[in-house]
This record gives structure tokens, C-alpha cells and sequence, in this order.
């Protein structure tokens, strides 16, 4: 998100106490995870998943490579007064857009392709009941208890414009330990904020994956099609109206 889009202004000050200054950190950092592109990416991996608690992690994990490349970043400006021009912010961006379009493209062949929906009744006790569900492999069942693409799409964002945020402030903070706070407890706020709003995305996913199937389906390609869709207009954006 660039600077001039900020709702949330605070100017950095002597005077600000160090609370104050990592309270807005915090903030920031919740307001930062509702970014239309941050969700965008992470409704994608989020739609192939049934659990709440799998969908919260997602949105962890999101956080966390986030905060990896904040941090770096970050320490690199503190320390070596690194700086990031409008021209490397732009080419970031659109890295992002691209991958946006991946994900989207990834996510509508795999709602395209996925394998048909079984019924199966097991006996329990004496009591019949019947299941519906897909059958997975054991690479498949690992790969949807951890999502390191997550983490991988979280440190893309953090390298982009979220950087071109977070360094406005950090440069106006005269103590290196407090700055290094600053993107840490920024980090933490984003962290929080992503797994929440991925609780809330995955809900939709999660009560229609059994008993609403073609709704799942119709749901899963509006956040594909959302992906794609976005992914392109950063691109033409950043690339070519830019």
C-alpha cells in the first residue's frame, strides 16, 4: 500500500512516547492485512481448504513472511540507509501483480480439475452414516497441514509496497533498538490481523464445502477470478499506465 493511501496518520515526534509510537506500529499493522491484494493471495490458498483452524494459519503464515522481509528490510535502512525508489517500488509491485495472476490461474485449475466428491457410508456403532468428501494423498494431507507458499507470498508483499509504508516511519525514529520494535511489533499487528481475516474468509469455504457444493464451486472461482482480475490491473498499473 503506498504512503499517500494511509488512513491512519500519526507523525513521528520527540515527543511521541515509545509506547505511543510502537501502539501505532501495532495498529498499522492490523489496518495493513485488509489490503485488497493481501487478501486477494490469501483467499486463493485459503479456498482449497475446509478448516477454520487451517484457514487461520494460512493467514499466519502470510504474517510471518511478511514480517521476514519488514525486518530486513528494515534493518538495512536503519543501519545502512538504504533507500528504495519509485521506480524499484513500481517494479515490486507489479512482481506482486504477477503473482497475484499465478494464484488466481492456480486456483481456477484446481477447482477445474479437482476430483469428483465421493459418498461413502461407514458404520459406527451400529449407526449408519454417510460422508461426503474427496480423497487425498498423504503428500496432499501434509501439504494442507502447512503452507510454506504462504510464507513465500507473505515475503513477496513485504518487499513491495508494504516496505515503501513501514520505512516512512522507521527513518523518523531516532533510537535503531525502538525502530526494530517498531517492525517488529508492526509485524505482530499484521501477523493478528491476516490470521483474523482469514478465519473470516474461510468461513464461507468452510460451511459450504459438504452440504453446498456447487456454492463452494461458484464461491471458489469469484476468488480466483478476484486474484487474476486484481493481479492484472496492478501489472497495467505499475507497468504500463505508470
Amino acid at each position: 500500500m503506498r504512503a499517500d493511501k494511509l488512513t491512519l496518520k500519526m507523525e513521528i515526534t520527540p515527543e511521541l512516547s515509545t509506547f505511543t509510537i510502537l501502539l501505532f506500529g501495532f495498529l498499522l499493522g492490523l489496518q495493513h492485512a485488509v489490503e485488497a491484494d493481501h487478501l486477494a493471495a490469501v483467499t486463493t490458498i485459503v479456498s482449497e481448504r475446509k478448516s477454520l483452524f487451517s484457514a487461520s494459519i494460512i493467514g499466519g503464515m502470510w504474517g510471518i513472511g511478511h514480517t521476514i522481509s519488514l525486518f530486513v528490510v528494515g534493518a538495512l535502512v536503519i543501519f545502512l540507509k538504504l533507500q528504495i525508489s519509485e521506480s524499484v517500488e513500481a517494479k515490486l509491485e507489479a512482481i506482486v501483480g504477477g503473482m497475484l495472476i499465478l494464484l488466481g490461474i492456480n486456483a481456477l485449475y484446481k477447482l477445474f480439475t479437482s476430483k469428483e466428491i465421493h459418498a461413502h457410508s461407514h458404520a459406527h456403532g451400529g449407526h449408519e452414516h454417510t460422508h461426503l468428501h474427496t480423497h487425498q494423498n498423504e503428500k496432499e494431507k501434509a501439504h494442507h497441514r502447512f503452507s510454506p507458499r504462504s510464507v513465500f507470498i507473505g515475503m513477496i508483499h513485504g518487499l513491495a509496497g508494504s516496505a515503501a509504508l513501514m520505512l516512512l516511519v522507521v527513518p523518523t525514529i531516532s533510537s535503531p533498538f525502538i525502530a526494530l520494535m517498531y517492525i517488529l511489533i508492526f509485524g505482530i499487528g499484521s501477523i493478528g490481523g491476516m490470521m483474523l481475516m482469514s478465519f473470516i474468509i474461510g468461513l464461507p469455504f468452510h460451511f459450504t464445502a459438504t452440504n453446498f457444493i456447487q456454492l463452494n464451486k461458484v464461491i471458489r472461482l469469484c476468488a480466483g477470478l478476484f486474484s487474476f482480475g486484481l493481479g492484472s490491473f496492478i501489472i497495467y498499473e505499475k507497468l504500463i499506465a505508470g
